[in-house]
């Protein structure tokens, strides 16, 4: 068996496609395009690629960004200051500050000064609640985009034994909730599936994973989901991305295409995807600030 390509890559240039013409048919109205304004603090070399990725997804949709470049020494009320200049700017819709910080600013500090409207990674804890009670604002981005890739592959959720391998709040944590709950027209993501959450410290995760119908890898250790665990046929989603020797490695062992029914690579599986949705909260901010 030799595994089908969930190619994000592709999904995602066709997801562009779509807002593109939704940005153009708000300009059309004389609309303001949806703006995203991202803050980098310090001199990162990954949060500067990502942040310039970003940058050029929004420049090949239409939609107006910004890059505010602060400089590593910054304090915590400096750039606590600037985020709320940004949360008055009518042209702003979605603020994006890049992890990580540096070690004088606390993370959790600057994520709840972000209005939670203009949230668009889906960090706040306003933003987290209402997700957990089945009512979300935004979904976060890559849980979405995982979301997105299988079910525009036209795999089911529902009634699914679904691993997640992996527990962090970007990640592992919001994916189990958008999974495990019912979809309603307020929770459109919602996947009715049965999930399983574990992670590296989970005993007999062999024989765990062997049963799921699904296995969503985003534990962050390269290769650690090989064919053994993996049952003929099953859905394999690798969100793991490390570097390894200069090449991106994912969670999930390449052999593992022999096995697997559908497996998304890493490049080009979920990580084109995540940009993706960011890029949709931000348009459908817009759409809740200005109408």
């Amino acid at each position: 068996m030799t595994a089908q390509r969930l190619d994000g890559k592709a999904l995602a240039a066709t997801m562009r496609g779509e807002m593109a013409a939704e940005v153009a048919a708000r300009v059309g109205r004389g609309q303001r395009p949806p703006g995203l304004a991202a803050v980098l603090v310090g001199e990162d070399p990954a949060s500067q690629t990502y942040v310039r990725n970003k940058r050029k997804s929004c420049d090949e949709i239409g939609m107006a960004n910004w890059l505010h470049h602060l400089p590593a020494d910054t304090t915590e009320q400096q750039l606590l200051s600037f985020v709320e200049s940004l949360n008055a700017d009518p042209a702003v819709h979605g603020i994006l500050v890049q992890l990580p910080l540096p070690k004088q600013i606390r993370e959790e500090t600057v994520i709840a000064a972000v209005t939670p409207m203009k949230d668009v990674d889906c960090f706040h804890p306003d933003n987290v609640g209402r997700l957990t009670t089945g009512h979300p604002r935004y979904y976060p981005c890559t849980p979405h985009g995982v979301v997105q890739l299988a079910t525009r592959n036209g795999i089911a959720w529902a009634g699914k034994n679904v691993v997640v391998l992996g527990r962090s709040n970007i990640v592992g944590k919001p994916l189990a909730l958008m999974l495990m709950q019912k979809p309603t027209a307020a929770n459109p993501a919602g996947g009715d599936a049965t999930v399983t959450v574990a992670h590296t410290k989970t005993v007999n995760l062999r024989e765990i994973c062997r049963r799921a119908d699904v296995i969503v890898a985003a534990a962050g250790q390269p290769g650690c989901v090989t064919p053994d665990m993996v049952s003929p046929g099953a859905v394999v989603i690798d969100v793991g991305t490390t570097v390894v020797d200069g090449k991106l490695r994912g969670d999930v062992d390449p052999a593992v295409g022999e096995v697997a029914g559908w497996l998304s690579p890493v490049p080009g599986g979920v990580g084109p995807m995540t940009i993706t949705m960011l890029l949709y909260n931000t348009l459908r901010a817009a759409e809740r600030i200005d109408g």
